[in-house]
C-alpha cells in the first residue's frame, strides 16, 4: 500500500492539506521527504477530507481503519476553520477556532492553520493571483540548443521517494532540459515548491554542476496557494538568460528546428468551491502571445500546458442538459485551433498533464499527436482504473494499443517522457518505474511541413 496520502482537487482541501504536511514536517524534524501516512494527522486529514470530495476508495479505506477519534477531531475541528475562512464567514471561523483552543488538539497545530489563513483573501477565497501578462515580458524566447534532450514529467511536485526515483532515472537519460507540466503539492506553498521541488531538482541534477536548466507550468494546484510558491520559484529555478519570467514560455532551438510553448492553464482552475466544473481556459493576451510566436517561427511547434486538451477518462467542464460529458475542453479547442489555422501544418504534437495517468492517444480533434503524462508522482491504485471511459461520452478518443501503464505493486507505475530533437524528427521515449532502464514505448514525430499556400 502506498504511504503517500491521496490528494484533492479542491483548494481549501489542497491547502489543508499543506497545513497539515507542514505541522507533521514540523513534529518530525526537517528533511526533504514527505511525512507520509505514518503520521496520524496525515491520516486524518485524508479521511476528512475525503468527506467532502471523494478520494480513491482504496486509500480513503485504509485510513478509515487507522485514524482516532481524537486525531479525526482535531483534523476536523481544523477544516472547518480553514472552509468558513475561505467562505468569508467570520463567525463560523471564530467559533471552530474556539472549539480547537478548547480541544485536545496540539497547541502548535492551531498556531500551524492560522499561519495557513494568509493564503485567503480578506472576504473569503483564495487570494489574487501575481499572474504575468504578456505585455510584461515581451516577445521573450529562450533559446534552445539545436538536437536537445528534453525531458517532459507532470504532477511530480510530491517530494516522494517515487519522485526522488523518477528524476534519478531521469538524470541517467542525460537531459539537456527538464521541464515539469505542473502541480506541487497540496497547494504550491514556498514550503513545498521550496522543499519539494527546487531543492530535489538542485540535489539530484547536480545543477550547482551541471546547470540543467528546469520550466515549470502553473497547475491547479500550484495556484491553490494564490501562486505564493510558484511565482517566486520561477526566479530561483534558472539565471538569465534562461530564467522563466511568466507562467508560459516559448523555448526555441537555435537552428530553427523546433521550439517549444509552454502555456499556463492552471491561472483560471483555482476556484475552492467550484471544480469539477471548471473549464480552463487561456487569458486572451497569452494566447496572441503564443499565435505570435507560431506565426514567426518556420519550424515545428510542440505545445505543453498542465490542463488537457481532450480526454477518455476524465470530466471536462460541466455536464449537458442530459448527462452527457464532452471529451474536449471548448475553450482550449479554439485556442487550439486558432494556433493551427497560423501553423499551416507546423503544430507538432501537445503534451499535457492533470490527470494522473499516462494516455497515449489516437489522432483526435485534429490533433496528431495528443498525449497525457501527468503519472509522475501520485499514486493511482490499481482498484482505481485510470482506464475506466467516462460513462454517456460522444465519441471519445481512443488510446493506441498496447500503450497502458503497468502495475507496480498495488498501484500503477510512475514515469515520464524523453524527447529527442534533431532537424527532421522528434523520437519521443516513454519509461515507467518498472524499469526505468528500457522505453515501454517510442514513437517518432516527423518534422511538420508548411502547408501550401493557396492556388500554389
Amino acid at each position: 500500500m502506498s504511504t503517500t496520502a491521496p490528494t484533492f482537487r479542491n483548494g481549501v482541501l489542497s491547502i489543508f492539506q499543506s497545513a497539515i504536511d507542514d505541522f507533521a514536517r514540523a513534529r518530525q524534524g526537517d528533511g526533504a521527504a514527505r511525512p507520509g501516512l505514518e503520521s496520524a494527522l496525515v491520516r486524518a486529514g485524508a479521511a476528512v477530507a475525503a468527506t467532502r470530495v471523494p478520494a480513491p476508495k482504496s486509500s480513503t479505506l485504509a485510513l478509515d481503519e487507522s485514524v482516532s477519534d481524537k486525531v479525526r477531531t482535531c483534523a476536523e475541528h481544523g477544516l472547518r476553520f480553514l472552509e468558513a475562512v475561505a467562505r468569508g464567514d467570520q463567525a463560523a471561523a471564530d467559533q471552530a477556532q474556539q472549539d480547537l483552543k478548547f480541544s485536545e488538539c496540539d497547541a502548535q497545530w492551531i498556531s500551524t492553520l492560522d499561519a495557513y489563513v494568509k493564503y485567503f483573501g480578506a472576504t473569503g477565497g483564495l487570494r489574487p493571483i501575481p499572474y504575468v501578462r504578456a505585455g510584461t515580458i515581451g516577445n521573450q524566447v529562450i533559446d534552445m540548443k539545436p538536437g536537445a534532450r528534453v525531458a517532459l514529467i507532470g504532477d511530480w511536485g510530491t517530494g516522494s521517494a517515487s519522485a526522488v526515483k523518477l528524476l534519478q532515472a531521469v538524470k541517467q537519460q542525460n537531459p539537456d532540459i527538464v521541464i515539469h507540466l505542473g502541480d506541487i503539492y497540496y497547494s504550491g506553498t514556498d514550503t513545498e515548491c521550496d522543499t519539494y521541488f527546487l531543492q530535489i531538482v538542485n540535489d539530484v541534477l547536480d545543477r550547482g554542476r551541471t546547470r540543467i536548466p528546469v520550466f515549470t507550468l502553473a497547475g491547479n494546484h500550484d495556484m491553490y496557494s494564490g501562486g505564493s510558491g510558484y511565482y517566486p520559484l520561477l526566479a530561483k529555478l534558472n539565471d538569465p538568460p534562461q530564467r522563466q519570467a511568466a507562467s508560459f514560455f516559448c523555448l526555441r532551438a537555435s537552428d530553427a528546428s523546433w521550439q517549444f510553448l509552454g502555456m499556463d492553464t492552471g491561472l483560471h482552475d483555482h476556484d475552492p468551491f467550484h471544480v469539477s466544473d471548471v473549464l480552463t481556459f487561456l487569458e486572451k493576451d497569452e494566447e496572441d502571445w503564443h499565435d505570435a510566436r507560431i506565426g514567426e517561427f518556420s519550424g515545428g511547434t510542440i505545445l505543453l500546458s498542465h490542463h488537457q486538451l481532450f480526454s477518455a477518462f476524465s470530466q471536462i467542464g460541466p455536464k449537458d442538459a442530459k448527462g452527457n460529458s464532452s471529451p474536449c475542453n471548448p475553450l482550449l479547442l479554439a485556442s487550439f485551433n486558432r494556433f493551427r489555422a497560423t501553423a499551416a501544418g507546423r503544430l507538432a504534437a501537445w503534451f499535457w498533464g492533470h490527470e494522473h495517468n499516462l494516455c497515449i492517444y489516437e489522432p483526435y480533434a485534429n490533433l496528431d499527436f495528443g498525449r497525457c503524462i501527468g503519472h509522475g508522482a501520485i499514486p493511482v491504485f490499481t482498484s482505481d482504473n485510470p482506464y475506466k471511459a467516462i460513462p454517456n461520452m460522444d465519441d471519445p478518443p481512443k488510446l493506441v494499443a498496447g500503450t497502458e501503464l503497468k502495475f507496480a505493486g498495488d498501484t500503477y507505475a510512475h514515469g515520464y517522457a524523453m524527447i529527442a530533437l534533431d532537424g527532421a524528427k522528434a523520437a519521443i521515449h516513454y519509461f515507467q518505474e518498472t524499469d526505468y532502464t528500457q522505453p515501454m514505448w517510442s514513437e517518432t514525430i516527423p518534422a511538420p511541413v508548411a502547408a501550401p499556400a493557396p492556388g500554389a
